[in-house]
């Protein structure tokens, strides 16, 4: 009997295994509403030099190193509501959602499919990975606070844009690499059909997720999948 030539999953979260809108009106307007106040209680903090450093380096990313705490939280709001991927904002959203979740105010939001599938893969012997472009530690709290309890022991690690651009073929190699397998041993998932085509491009395979939430172009050569539930994980395909 051969190998099965899937070892590992690496999925995206939003559109994949969460809903796009409880990013969109749930996290991002909870990260908003509470974004001045957050950084004006801590950003003196000598206790907790994270939010202080977020913010110089927001500074430096705008090339505006002349901005006060207030312009700088005003630049960060701007970058909220432009869906900016830029690193002090990951950073400081974060440390906000923290709060929310370890409060119990917010949940994370997992398909019940999603939980069912992981949990099948992971027993199965899979490998399973996540990489988004919310930072490692969004990451861990979206699947460590959900609705089904904690489900952050079935993941083995989370990638962030740290280790490069989610549209770019050799961030999917870098993180084969750092798994310590080959990229044709790696199942990718995710709604985004540029990001499968840059893992595709590194040699893993691919399925496209379809939850009706984005518009998948008709001519796509990637596989689709309505929910996890109709995935074969170990042979990468779909049912």
């Amino acid at each position: 009997m051969s190998t099965p030539q899937i070892r590992a999953v690496l999925t995206d979260i939003e559109g994949t295994t969460s809903s796009i809108s409880f990013v969109k009106d749930v996290l991002f307007p909870f990260a908003r509403s509470r974004l001045q106040g957050f950084v004006t209680e801590h950003a003196a903090d000598p206790a907790d030099p994270a939010v202080a450093e977020a913010l110089a380096e927001a500074r430096d990313l705008a090339k505006r190193p002349d901005l006060d705490t207030a312009a700088t939280i005003e630049l960060l709001a701007a970058w909220i509501d432009e869906d900016r991927k830029a690193k002090p904002l990951k950073t400081l959203q974060g440390m906000i959602w923290e709060d929310g979740y370890r409060s119990g105010t917010l949940k994370g939001d997992v398909y019940p499919d999603v939980v069912e599938k992981l949990t099948e893969w992971k027993e199965s012997g899979l490998s399973l990975y996540v990489y988004s472009s919310g930072s490692v530690l969004a990451q861990k709290l979206i699947f460590g606070f959900t609705h089904s309890g904690d489900l952050t022991p079935l993941f083995s690690g989370y990638f962030d844009t740290a280790i490069g651009s989610k549209l770019e073929a050799a961030s999917y190699k870098a993180i084969a690499a750092e798994i310590g397998l080959q990229p044709s041993e790696l199942l990718f998932l995710s709604d985004n059909t540029k990001e499968l085509d840059a893992a595709r491009d590194a040699g893993m395979k691919t399925i496209g997720l379809d939850r009706g939430e984005v518009v998948i172009p008709p001519d796509t050569t990637h596989a689709i999948a309505k929910d996890f539930a109709v995935i074969d994980a170990r042979a990468g395909t779909v049912r």
